[in-house]
């Protein structure tokens, strides 16, 4: 299954820069407003050491990973929702978007303008904000109008109208209240409704703290980075810190050497790590594997799949066909070293339609094709 970020963000808060490190993507980075015009679209693979691991066992031949795809889209100015700079362009490519991964510049350095001439995370997430809220009360506002016509129908159709009409009056009380309608209380068909509406406000969101070079390892000594901390905290919402200076840096590297690099950092690990495995967990996304002399495989599926669909992510035929699946947890695998071992410990299990899929589970499936 193929799930999308779209990287936004202020003008010069360093999208592109995250972007570069993050997919090798290439994009201009540059020292003024909209660099970034058409969207720059990038695959990463998301770091899990369990394939090294299975892929030893198994002696695979190759290892492939799980991929999260990036967007990265121009930046947004105040107006955008009326067209300002490349606001209709830039709200577009959100509404293609499965999440959102917001930049926001943590970092003092007067050699990068900001388009407002002052460093305040705040302030910045306030602009992106209104003006996708904005936006986002245009499209509910049209909506409630189309079905107000339909509610003098008769029979179901009628009912419907009323029960969107009702539903966009509580959307549009939540937008003019300033929040977003993500968390917004529904039933399952206006639940449906609002993926229809691909509304820019209701998908989840990560912010992304760029901080500077001397709080990547200690982003809570940045008064920044705490301001922006707690608004995530308020709001329900992730928050991931790097230096986009630091992992354009690391990107530059081989991966020889990049372990000494981040060693005289005090890093453990680049922060785009931590960004891609928070845009997984965002978007409710978790890991199966198979794996064998020919490869080690990572396969994504959204949280609470049961097996059919976890087998239908290989190949369709497989969901319609499946019977059974052979299930063995990593981690029962890693401490013992091999399948064999884990079979004579009773610890391979057979799994039905209904078994729930967990994040690790090692599987082979049994179809009837």
């Amino acid at each position: 299954m193929t799930v999308k970020m779209g990287i936004v963000g202020l003008p010069n808060v360093g999208k592109s820069t995250l972007f570069n490190a993050l997919a090798s993507g290439g994009a201009e980075a540059a020292n003024f407003p909209f660099c970034t015009i058409e969207p720059n679209v990038g695959m990463v693979t998301v770091p899990d050491t369990r394939l090294a691991r299975l892929a030893e066992i198994y002696s695979s031949k190759e290892s492939l990973y799980a991929t999260l795809e990036f967007v990265d889209i121009a930046g947004l100015v105040k107006g955008a929702s009326q067209g300002e700079g490349l606001g209709n362009q830039f709200l577009a490519n959100i509404r293609e978007t499965d999440a959102i991964a917001h930049v926001v510049r943590c970092f003092e350095d007067e050699n990068i303008v900001h388009v407002s001439n002052t460093i305040d995370p705040i302030a910045d997430v306030d602009v992106i904000d209104t003006e996708l809220g904005l936006r986002d009360l245009e499209t509910a506002e049209k909506r409630r109008a189309k079905n107000a016509k339909l509610t003098k129908a008769v029979g179901n159709a009628a009912a419907v109208a009323k029960m969107e009409v009702a539903f966009m009056e509580r959307v549009i009380a939540r937008l003019d209240g300033g929040m977003p309608v993500r968390g917004i209380e529904c039933s399952d068909d206006e639940a449906n409704i609002l993926r229809e509406l691909q509304l820019l406000t209701a998908k989840p969101v990560l912010y992304v703290a760029n901080v500077a070079e001397d709080h990547a390892g200690s982003p809570e000594d940045s008064e920044h980075y705490r301001k922006l901390a707690e608004l995530a905290k308020a709001r329900g919402a992730g928050i991931v810190a790097v230096s986009a200076a630091i992992e354009s840096d690391i990107a530059q590297l081989s991966p020889e050497d990049r372990p000494e690099f981040l060693e005289t950092l005090g890093l453990e690990e680049p922060g785009l790590n931590r960004v891609i495995r928070a845009g997984y967990e965002l978007l409710g996304l978790i890991t199966f594997l198979t794996a064998g002399p020919k490869e080690t495989r990572a396969w994504t599926i959204r949280s609470g799949a049961k097996g059919p669909e976890a087998a239908g992510v290989i190949h369709s035929d497989f969901e319609k066909h499946f019977i059974r699946a052979e299930v063995m947890a990593y981690d029962a695998i890693d401490a013992l070293g091999s399948e064999a071992k884990v079979k004579a410990a009773g610890k391979l299990r057979i799994e039905g339609k209904e078994y729930v899929v967990a994040d690790g589970d090692v599987m082979n499936f049994l179809t009837s094709a």
